[in-house]
């Protein structure tokens, strides 16, 4: 017989952060599959799992910065390479990067990344991992040692090592992200990541790297951009993503007391990438 699942359709503005801030605290309360949509996020628990008040501890529900209702309905069990067929499509940078996933066909390009999304955020569809990888297409990784820091699915930790990065630390505070991120570095014959569970507690705070990408969100960033900054090396480079265009001068404000100086910004949809030197 097979399972009954509850499908929970949340329409959230503005998406993000709030789809990943969603997807992590629906995580902790037993949901088992998302699927991100256009509009927000579906979520999927097992029936016997289910009940009335399984979204009396999200806290991100009670939220004044964002927008989200939800419905939910029974269905019978998921085909979930089927779904996430239909909800992901490969995306292309800049002729030379594809990311895919397992079912779909390979790509002619020089980097390829095959992600399988499960749980966890960064496939490279939103606006702040599209432009995060097209910084680290266009800069030297070459021998550096990185730290891509709130990694989700590690896409970006492992285009680095494709661009020649020798030492990777890729860190994400969800269990689930850990996990994920390490079936992606295997399933994309990654030799030198190193995958951790934590916060910006377990960095560093001396200078052990060339390269700092963090792709999270405004507060987490402003909160912790200390920590990075111990972490660089002299002259390195720190790629931040996961804010607003109003949010740039802030974040700028916050870096240049560090002594990072910024260098250039990407933009797409009003969502901003970032990069500063040490």
């Amino acid at each position: 017989m097979s399972a009954v699942y509850i499908e929970y359709h949340f329409t959230v503005k503005p998406l993000q952060p709030a789809s990943e801030i969603l997807i992590a605290e629906l995580g902790y309360a037993g949901f088992e599959s998302f699927i991100e949509t256009e509009d927000g996020v579906l979520a999927y628990i097992q029936k016997e799992e289910w009940n009335e008040d399984i979204l009396k501890d999200i806290q991100i529900l009670e939220s004044d910065e964002f927008e989200i209702t939800c419905s939910f309905k029974e269905i019978e069990q998921v085909n979930w390479n089927e779904e996430w067929e239909k909800n992901f499509e490969p995306i292309v940078i800049a002729d030379a990067c594809a990311v895919r996933a397992p079912f779909h066909k390979p790509f002619n390009v020089q980097y390829e990344i095959v992600i399988e999304p499960k749980m966890s955020f960064g496939t490279g569809h939103h606006e702040t991992t599209f432009m995060m990888l097209q910084f680290i297409l266009e800069n030297n990784f070459a021998g550096k040692t990185v730290l891509d820091m709130g990694c989700g699915t590690a896409v970006l930790a492992i285009l680095a090592e494709m661009r020649g990065a020798s030492k990777l630390d890729a860190i994400d505070i969800d269990d689930w992200c850990v996990e994920n991120s390490e079936e992606n570095v295997l399933r994309n014959h990654c030799k030198y990541i190193s995958v951790k569970l934590g916060d910006a507690s377990v960095l560093p705070t001396s200078e052990t790297y060339d390269t700092v990408i963090a792709n999270i969100n405004r507060n987490i960033l402003l909160n912790d951009m200390e920590i990075y900054s111990k972490g660089l090396k002299k002259g390195g480079e720190l790629y931040l993503s996961g804010f607003y265009n109003e949010d740039l001068p802030i974040i700028i404000e916050c870096c240049n007391k560090l002594g990072l100086q910024f260098v250039e910004n990407k933009e797409k949809n009003n969502w901003i990438a970032a990069k500063f030197v040490n």
